[in-house]
C-alpha cells in the first residue's frame, strides 16, 4: 500500500470548508470535476457506514472510525460496490481497496483553513488520486471561498 497526501490552503473558516466538502449538494459539486455523478449515502458520525457511489451504485463502504466535526474525518474502507451497491469484500479488486484507509485533516489559523486528505491506497490506484484530487480540491476551495464571501 501507498499512503497519498493533498493539501490546500483556503481562505475560510474551517466550519465553512467542513459544511462545504460533507454537505450533499456541494459534495456532489466538488468531487464531480474528478469523479462524474459521485455522491454519498449515510451520515458523518462515528461508528456509522457511508457509502461513495457513482449513479449505478457502484463505488466502495467505509466504516467512520472518526468523525470530529471541523477537526477530522477518518474512515476505513470495507467494502466495494459492485453495480446495483452489492458488497464485495473477496474480490481481487476488494482486497486492494478493503481496509484500506481515508483521512481528512481541518485545521485553522487567522480564518484560513489547510485541508489535508490522507489515503491509503494500492499503487494501482494512485494515478487516479494524484489526477483527481487536486482537481476537487481546488474546486473546494473555489466553493468555500464563494460561500465565505457571501457570508460577509
Amino acid at each position: 500500500m501507498e499512503k497519498l497526501e493533498y493539501t490546500i490552503q483556503i481562505e475560510s473558516p474551517n466550519k465553512n470548508v467542513w459544511e462545504t466538502m460533507l454537505q450533499e449538494e456541494t459534495y456532489k459539486q466538488w468531487v464531480g470535476l474528478s469523479w462524474p455523478n459521485s455522491s454519498y449515502e449515510g451520515e458523518w458520525k462515528t461508528g456509522d457506514e457511508i457509502r461513495f457511489i457513482g449513479p449505478d451504485g457502484s463505488g466502495t463502504l467505509a466504516e467512520l472510525i472518526e468523525v470530529k466535526p471541523y477537526e477530522k474525518v477518518i474512515a476505513r474502507h470495507i467494502a466495494v460496490l459492485n453495480p446495483g451497491g452489492v458488497k464485495d469484500m473477496a474480490s481481487e479488486a476488494a482486497q486492494g481497496w478493503v481496509g484500506t484507509m481515508e483521512s481528512y485533516f481541518f485545521s485553522e489559523k487567522n480564518g484560513r483553513t489547510t485541508l489535508k486528505v490522507v489515503i491509503e491506497t494500492s499503487p494501482k490506484w494512485r494515478a487516479m488520486f494524484d489526477e483527481g484530487w487536486p482537481v476537487a480540491l481546488k474546486e473546494l476551495k473555489r466553493l468555500s471561498e464563494e460561500k465565505s464571501l457571501v457570508r460577509k
